[in-house]
């Protein structure tokens, strides 16, 4: 199932276009890198000739981590501090550090150099900043260079002249484990990012949802207010206005002016009515009956061509001793997605059933549609999650992509009122057909332990209080 929030967070072409050419790293990690490989760098090579009497070529190898250095002093030198390289600067940055670190183990004894295995470290900066293809480009560059400085490099001697070297079959496990870190770590690297940025969208997603359900609240909360408050004076307009039409009846042109004032008045009456259908911000909004919050939940998509039943099924529960729950935006909002789910995939009805006793409060919505794919089921509530279609679906309901953030939105917003989340098909096994008017769907149930949620208010029955006016500035 899905809804429009998921639909509007699947990727398009443009947006792969957007995701290459955006500002992806600071330049400024990169040199602050690059500074630590050169120090390491020259850190080991002293070591080298001072305690393990290697004659390294110290004027390659100077012109080696000087192309580090001049590289760092020319970054620093031309951009700002707070420079951002986009995907294609990055690759290029990180292939040339490959290529420097390269160079380092050919002059000093190639795959015989066990500092070959920092060759990884650009690749797993890739795989951690970048896109899954920036990723591809600089790991095959790093197993190229590897594959050519095993057979191409300047031995590693001592001063005596003796050559450092290992086994070939060592040289060749060296070569094949440098290889395979490239590939793991790269792809474990991505895939642990990607579902980081998959996570962070969604809960954006789902903090805006939430924020702009509280906005509405807050907003319907107002003009109910203003139109309390104004209506006293708009009543003394309408009266004004009715009395001058009276006495002006020999004269028309003004009489119809009166007319229109009073005419006016009533619109703004009703423009400030229908602004405010949402209440007031009083302990009348604040605290409602749960079906009434339901209803809330459901009214946007109770004329999309699909029946929503709302129910009462426990025995002894009946409207008049329902639970007063918290008007909270986590609710209604969480509500209406999963009631919008099942509208979007119902044939004909969706049940919201409803059902309380001395521990809990639960909420099931049921479709009559096909229900959830054994396959996704015990992933529903993963951002993004997408889920492959029978051959014989595919080219339909070409807008329903995913149905991962729709539901993942419903879901952090319903735990965060203390709700558990459960996920299940009317029917057993899968049929993978709907079932016009039978409960044969998706099922989801939210469930609230009342000991502990914090979802009930206790002051359904207070009184609440006169309506104070605004003061008035004289």
């Amino acid at each position: 199932m899905t809804d429009e929030t998921s639909q509007v967070a699947q990727p398009t072409s443009q947006d792969a276009v957007n995701f290459k050419n955006r500002l992806t790293i600071r330049l400024r990690t990169l040199v602050v890198l690059r500074w630590a490989a050169i120090f390491g760098q020259l850190a080991a090579i002293i070591v080298a000739l001072r305690f393990f009497a290697l004659d390294i070529n110290l004027g390659l190898a100077a012109i080696a981590i000087g192309m580090a250095v001049v590289a760092n002093l020319a970054s620093i030198a031309v951009y700002p501090r707070n420079m951002r390289l986009n995907e294609r600067q990055a690759i290029l940055t990180l292939m040339f550090d490959t290529f420097q670190l390269a160079f380092m183990v050919f002059l000093t004894g190639g795959l015989h150099n066990p500092f070959v295995v920092l060759i990884v470290a650009p690749v797993t900066v890739a795989a951690t900043a970048l896109s899954s293809r920036a990723t591809v480009i600089v790991g095959a560059f790093a197993v190229a260079a590897t594959t050519f400085v095993a057979d191409f490099n300047l031995p590693l001697l001592t001063l005596s002249g003796e050559a450092m070297r290992m086994p070939d079959v060592f040289v060749f496990g060296l070569w094949v484990a440098v290889v395979i870190s490239v590939v793991f770590i790269g792809l474990y690297t991505r895939r642990i990012s990607s579902e980081m940025a998959s996570m962070s969208d969604a809960l954006l997603a789902a903090q805006m949802a939430l924020a702009r359900e509280q906005n509405l609240t807050d907003l319907g909360g107002v003009v109910a207010a203003a139109a309390h408050e104004l209506g006293t004076p708009l009543a003394t307009i309408k009266l004004v206005a009715s009395e001058l039409a009276e006495e002006l009846s020999d004269r028309q042109e003004l009489r119809e002016d009166a007319a229109l004032i009073h005419e006016q008045a009533n619109r703004c009456r009703d423009i400030l009515q229908s602004m405010g259908r949402a209440g007031k911000d009083d302990m009348l909004v604040k605290t409602v009956p749960i079906i009434a919050l339901i209803e809330e939940a459901a009214e946007p998509h109770s004329d999309r061509g699909k029946i929503i039943e709302i129910e009462i099924t426990c025995e002894g529960a009946t409207p008049e001793n329902q639970p007063f729950v918290q008007r909270r935006p986590e609710i209604i909002h969480g509500l209406r997605n999963l009631i919008q789910n099942a509208v979007d995939f119902a044939s004909t009805k969706v049940w919201v059933e409803l059902c309380w006793s001395d521990h809990d409060i639960r909420i099931r919505v049921i479709d009559d549609g096909k229900g959830y794919s054994p396959d996704v089921i015990g992933w529903i509530g993963d951002p993004l999650l997408k889920a492959r279609k029978p051959s014989h679906e595919r080219g339909t309901r070409s807008g329903y992509n995913g149905m991962g953030l729709g539901l993942f939105i419903a879901k952090t917003l319903l735990e965060r009122t203390g709700a558990q989340l459960s996920f299940a098909n009317g029917t057993e096994p899968y049929t993978g057909r709907p079932h016009p008017r039978e409960r044969s769907g998706a099922i989801v149930q939210v469930t609230w332990n009342r000991a502990i949620s914090g979802l009930e208010s206790h002051a359904s029955g207070a009184a609440l209080g006169e309506n104070k006016p605004f003061p008035v500035q004289g």
